[in-house]
């Protein structure tokens, strides 16, 4: 088997994401594993797994279903093909928390701030 092409690589910033992620079922991560993968590899990743949320200064949500349950994992563009993890929840609403978007942004501050 031959190594797939990468199109973007995929990194955790600190622990936020981890902290979510070794909360889930095996089912559930390997669903999520699986669709980083997808984010990873595909030229053109479908709005179905990776979604640009309107007006959140660059923020993406990375859409996990399993089942009948939804994930969402908030991300970031760092220098264009590099993925930045933030934090992670389970969707209960239509509605994106506000406090979930608010921690999201202080992660990406935070990344932004560290460079420096």
């Amino acid at each position: 088997m031959g190594q797939k092409q990468k199109h973007r690589t995929v990194i955790f910033y600190k622990d936020y994401f981890e902290d979510f992620f070794v909360k889930q079922l095996t089912k559930v991560q390997d669903k999520i594993i699986w669709t980083i993968d997808l984010i990873e590899e595909l030229p053109r990743v479908p709005e179905t797994y990776l979604k640009n949320i309107k007006d959140s200064d660059g923020l993406y949500e990375i859409r996990v279903q399993q089942g009948s349950d939804n994930f969402r994992i908030f991300c970031f563009f760092d220098q264009g093909q590099l993925v930045v993890l933030a934090n992670g929840y389970q969707k209960k609403s239509q509605t994106i928390p506000k406090r979930e978007i608010e921690k999201a942004l202080k992660i990406k501050k935070e990344y932004e701030n560290e460079k420096k």
